[in-house]
């Protein structure tokens, strides 16, 4: 008993509230009991709160309108002094409990097992659910509810059209939400639970107990059905499960013997009930009853649905767990579920993965509002003509650093142009490709720029690549000619280039050192890129001055890049985040600090580079960042991570003071698409952002249609750094490169980008993983096709996949396994492989 009537209205209303919390929280003693307990709260002098509370294992929602139905007529007898009117019970609980043992066993259980394990087979997938933060490795039960009311106009539509299809609402309402789960987890099979009141005979009908059992209802919506299709399903599916409704949901689990995650509950993780034994309107002599609510602070799945049809309107109330899902995510999944209950009662012939889950503000939001990026940027500008600009602006301002040496603006323009011409009389002309083959030091960017300056492409590869990729690379571009050092020139693959030894500078001295002036577009390649290809082939990306001119003028709004900066040249040459660093330095008039590939190998040998060079901006993947040893670098204004999830400890730890952002791009993009500046106090891992100044991001379904904000879905990007495609790869090219729905724009792409990713609420988007088996390893975009092609072509493999795991101390590696048809030893084949 408690006495709550002392206090204020609103604390006594917290105070009820709060002692139910603590009453519904409370564990009860299996072995000891009491397993039923009641309290009594005084609020006023005729107003008292009773608080039922039952462990599950006595009770089910049916015992409960039978508790209180007997509960009001014994008030009714005692207040009279009458003896108790309820009839004496000639079925107890135990007798059902000893019957059910007895009858479910030998064929009986027999066919009803049979039943269960054809319909559910030996693979019943996993949801998976987008959530707001991972999923904990133990099964948590904490849990929060999102309740609302829709129309009562929505409710009898629901009833009338049940009626005109020969279902029930339970059987409507559930085929709605298989439609929302597999919307929202990208999957077509499922499996959802549902609870049955189980009370298939006369006698069981007034008992109290626990009766209910848990029916398993496979979801399959591979084909693609329109709602009505999918309809009749399910009331096909839900009358075969009540006919086969008997066996325990715990028996059930042991039969299929599913494999078991402590993170989730077998068979399966979401559950749906229509409530259909609400309470009765109950009258006492000079007492009216109104049920209290309490909320729930529970969660005994992942997220469980209850509806009922009330006189208010339909009542829909989401549980989920809190340790999975904000609430704000839970209340959008509410609307969504609304908005597909009104599609469906308006278009039952419509497929259920096109049914609208969006409102047309929420598209407007996503399609314009957050894509909403067009900025004047030098449209009509070649990389090498800004890169000229500030040579002639700024002549003895520092270009390049590598070491002691130094190349101010002006001389290396002028070594370029010397550099263009020789080129010219080796060839070089207008959309050629150009390969570049050196170790770092400052010619690296004499060279660069010397190509564009002939109109050609410049490829950078990489020269302790394998000699069968170097072959296939200088190949496969067409390479007419190779700028290479002494040394690196004797060790490569035999080419038909036309080879230029930048280092033998004598032959190149006497060319003039004024600009050139060779007539290109902004469309006009500028440099390639070879990527790994799924099918054991490299790919070239080609990529043109417009989104290079682009770039620089987002990196400088971005990252306040100015001429005083010094930025420094970390990624490999081959690598499209060099480019990146260069444009950032050179088309800004900044300053590029090379250093020895020795010297960036290590974390402490990064940090010296940093330190020594007085670097200003680095980008660097955040694998790197974290074994590099903390220090203060008060030169270090700007870190720029990349290539991998960034997780917060590194925010934490290196963003205090200054500028840290999140970037995000394929090398089809031209180099980044989007990024995100995070903030010590910021609470989550830092997404990948919106979208870096005209480019268009969009998260797609497999229909390329947009999906909501919270859901999974492949991104697509759009916008003038777009690469023109795959060099000689047409089909790989108009495969990926799609045309972009989204715009009137003649022409206008979409590049698929083989991620999955999700918005936020805010507009930023997050970074899932791949739909595909390429990973990122370091920051390196890997093809895990092609280390499979590459093994399954020696002649002793049989069979072989290879995986990326994260189980060796948190690192991503790569694994392969291997099934053989002669001995061989492993470190064979990866001699083999590095070949």
């Amino acid at each position: 008993r408690f006495d709550f009537g002392h206090l204020e209205a609103d604390r006594r209303e917290q105070a009820i509230r709060d002692l139910a919390q603590i009453a519904a929280r409370t564990p009860f003693d299996l072995a000891k009991g009491p397993l039923f307990l009641i309290h009594l709260v005084k609020a006023a002098d005729k107003e008292h709160i009773l608080i039922f509370n039952m462990h599950h294992i006595v009770s089910d929602g049916w015992s409960m309108g039978i508790l209180i139905k007997e509960f009001v007529s014994l008030y009714r007898a005692f207040l009279v002094d009458e003896r108790s009117p309820l009839p004496e019970l000639t079925l107890q609980y135990a007798d059902f409990a000893a019957w059910q043992r007895q009858w479910l066993q030998g064929q009986v259980l027999e066919l009803q097992l049979g039943f269960w394990k054809e319909t559910l087979g030996q693979d019943l997938p996993v949801l998976h659910l987008p959530t707001d933060r991972p999923r904990p490795p133990v099964q948590t039960f904490n849990g929060d509810s999102v309740t609302t009311v829709f129309p009562l106009i929505l409710q009898k539509s629901v009833q009338e059209f049940c009626r005109k299809q020969g279902v029930t609402p339970f059987m409507f309402l559930l085929a709605v939400f298989q439609t929302l789960m597999a919307r929202y987890s990208g999957q077509q099979r499922f499996a959802i639970g549902t609870p049955i009141a189980n009370r298939t005979t006369f006698e069981t009908e007034a008992l109290i107990g626990f009766f209910v059992n848990t029916l398993v209802l496979p979801v399959d919506l591979s084909d693609n059905p329109d709602f009505a299709g999918h309809l009749r399903q399910v009331r096909e599916t839900t009358l075969n499960a009540y006919a086969h409704q008997d066996v325990p949901f715990e028996q059930l689990v042991e039969a299929l013997q599913p494999e078991r995650d402590l993170s989730h509950s077998p068979l399966f993780q979401v559950a749906f009930m229509l409530q259909n034994t609400p309470l009765q309107t109950l009258q006492l002599p000079g007492v009216s009853l109104s049920p209290v609510s309490a909320e729930s602070k529970t969660a005994k799945y992942d997220l469980t649905v209850t509806t009922a049809e009330t006189d208010e309107g339909l009542l829909c109330s989401f549980e989920y767990n809190v340790d999975l899902f904000d609430r704000s995510t839970v209340e959008r999944m509410v609307n969504h579920f609304r908005r597909l209950v009104e599609a469906a009662l308006g278009n039952p012939r419509q497929r259920v993965a096109d049914l609208p889950l969006m409102t047309d503000d929420e598209k407007q939001r996503q399609l314009i509002e957050w894509n909403h990026t067009t900025t004047p940027y030098p449209d009509h500008h070649s990389v090498h003509a800004l890169f000229e600009e500030w040579a002639a602006t700024q002549p003895d301002a520092p270009a390049v650093v590598f070491h002691d040496q130094c190349y101010s603006y002006d001389e290396l323009n002028r070594r370029a142009n010397q550099l263009a011409r020789h080129l010219q009389k080796q060839g070089a002309n207008v959309e050629q490709i150009i390969g570049i083959s050196m170790r770092r030091c400052a010619d690296v960017a004499v060279a660069a720029l010397a190509i564009l300056k002939c109109g050609a492409a410049f490829l950078n590869i990489d020269p302790t690549y394998p000699r069968d990729r170097l072959t296939f690379m200088l190949e496969d571009s067409g390479i007419s000619v190779l700028i290479t050092q002494k040394m690196i020139a004797e060790n490569l693959p035999i080419h038909q280039a036309a080879t230029v030894l930048i280092d033998d500078w004598s032959k190149i001295a006497g060319k003039p050192v004024e600009n050139l002036h060779v007539p290109i577009s902004a469309d006009n390649a500028a440099y390639v890129i070879y990527t790994s290809g799924s099918t054991g082939r490299p790919k070239g990306t080609v990529l043109s001055h417009r989104g290079l001119c682009n770039l620089h003028r987002a990196q400088r709004r971005a990252f306040h890049v100015t001429p005083n900066c010094r930025v420094l040249q970390f990624a490999p040459l081959s690598f499209d985040a060099s480019v990146w660093e260069t444009v950032m330095a050179l088309l800004n008039g900044a300053c590029l600090v090379y250093a020895d590939q020795e010297e960036l190998t290590s974390g402490q040998g990064l940090r010296d580079v940093l330190k020594t060079q007085q670097v200003n901006i680095v980008t660097l993947p955040p694998s790197v960042l974290s074994v590099m040893p903390f220090d203060d670098l008060p030169q270090l204004q700007t870190i720029v991570t990349a290539g991998e999830a960034c997780s917060l400890e590194l925010v934490k730890r290196w963003g205090a003071d200054r500028q840290y952002v999140n970037a995000y791009g394929p090398t089809e993009t031209t180099v980044c698409a989007s990024y995100y500046e995070a903030n010590v106090d910021d609470e989550k891992a830092p997404p990948i952002g919106r979208p870096l100044q005209n480019f268009q991001l969009y998260i797609l379904d497999w229909r390329w249609s947009p999906v909501a904000v919270g859901v999974p879905g492949e991104l697509c990007i759009g916008g003038v750094g777009l690469a023109r495609g795959y060099h000689h790869r047409a089909d790989q090219t108009a495969d990926k490169f799609i045309p972009n729905p989204f715009t009137n724009e003649v022409g206008a792409r979409l590049y698929r980008t083989g991620d999955l990713a999700r918005y936020r609420p805010d507009g930023n988007i997050e970074f899932l993983g791949r739909i595909d088996h390429q990973v990122k390893v370091r920051g390196f975009r890997v093809e895990l096709g092609e280390i499979e092609a590459g093994l399954a072509a020696q002649p002793e493999v049989k069979d072989v996949v290879v995986l990326a795991r994260q189980d060796f101390g948190g690192e991503n590696r790569i694994v392969a396994y291997v099934v053989c048809e002669s001995t061989i030893a492993a470190a064979e084949l990866k001699q083999r492989l590095r070949r």
